[in-house]
């Protein structure tokens, strides 16, 4: 696990601007989780599922404000910077953007923020949409946002980046940073797999017959 902002080795000046632009915009650490998916059920053997989760901390710029505040401008700011570092990160850890099956996103604020300063950073097109466009996707990202203290857990859903209705990929990563978020801090997430869950099989919405409450007659005496 790494927690340092270390920049992504492309050769190229725009990713080390991009990382001190992170640095000057508040960015405290950058942490990758990866965890590879070998065997999973009793006497059942799995093809290699790797996931990966890159969680950046980074000063609240909202902290102390009214409820009143306008959040677009500083979105706009930060968010495609968070977008950038946290998906060159999925795709180093992951191989590669074509590697990448499922994504999905997460933002978790501080206790002197607003739920609010969390959804700005994760669910307007200055996020969302460059992450799509990094990792090649074209669903829209499945996420979750909270308000916690450091060390809270963070869980992260993905599903398919190209077909979010596909089941087989609803997964969840789960992580947690023991100093993060402070107060005054926001954690945003991205994260990724290079596959399905071990043994999907639950069908789909290709494959389900009808269901509606009907089906209650057939079971309650």
């Amino acid at each position: 696990m790494s927690e340092t902002i270390t920049p992504v080795a492309e050769g190229t000046n725009q990713a080390t601007a991009i990382e001190e632009l992170a640095r000057e915009l508040g960015v405290r650490k950058v942490t990758v989780m990866t965890e590879e998916i070998l065997r999973d059920g009793s006497g059942a053997l799995v093809t290699s599922v790797t996931r990966a989760a890159a969680a950046a901390v980074i000063r609240n710029p909202w902290s102390g404000s009214a409820v009143s505040t306008d959040l677009a401008p500083e979105t706009e700011r930060i968010a495609p910077v968070l977008a950038k570092i946290l998906t060159d990160r999925l795709t180093a850890a992951l191989g590669g953007a074509g590697e990448i099956e499922a994504f999905g996103k997460s933002a978790v604020v501080g206790l002197k923020g607003e739920v609010e300063h969390a959804a700005a950073l994760i669910h307007t097109p200055f996020f969302g949409n460059l992450v799509r466009e990094f990792l090649e996707g074209t669903s829209i990202l499945s996420f979750s946002d909270d308000r916690a203290e450091p060390g809270t857990t963070i869980a992260v859903p993905m599903w398919h980046k190209e077909a979010a209705s596909t089941r087989s990929h609803y997964q969840t990563l789960t992580l947690n940073l023991s100093d993060a978020p402070h107060p005054n801090e926001i954690v945003v997430v991205a994260a990724a797999s290079t596959g399905s869950r071990p043994h999907p099989r639950i069908g789909d919405r290709t494959t389900d017959r009808p269901v509606t409450a009907q089906i209650l007659e057939g079971i309650l005496p």
